[in-house]
């Protein structure tokens, strides 16, 4: 059971376009991003299941620019961490964005540059 859920109250119209778009912006936190997005169960994940090949300290940055963007709920269990979509809130404030993201994401896995 998580210990706190450090971004849990807030709704969809704390999300900003321009916030996001940054956070996008960036190769490892739009990765992160389209692969959970690709995920049908929305499940919980740790932040450590991801494969980014970045530091301990730079993992840690580009998950909290998508925390801070809007688009990751931050679960903290005190020796960890997990990470959820905050599907539903994006999808009311940019909809189709994640659709967009998980087409992607299907795409670089079954084309021959992605495998």
């Amino acid at each position: 059971m998580p210990d706190t859920d450090t971004a849990g109250a807030a709704g969809a119209g704390d999300i900003d376009l321009g916030v996001v778009l940054r956070a996008l912006g960036d190769e490892h936190r739009r990765a992160v991003v389209m692969e959970l997005a690709a995920d049908p169960d929305d499940g919980e994940r740790a932040c450590h299941s991801f494969h980014l090949p970045v530091s301990k300290q730079t993992r840690t940055y580009h998950f909290r620019t998508l925390v801070d963007s809007g688009l990751l709920r931050e679960i903290n269990y005190g020796n960890g961490k997990g990470v959820r979509l905050r599907r539903a809130d994006v999808d009311r404030r940019l909809p189709g964005l994640l659709d967009l993201l998980a087409a992607e994401f299907t795409r670089s896995a079954t084309s021959p540059a992605g495998r």
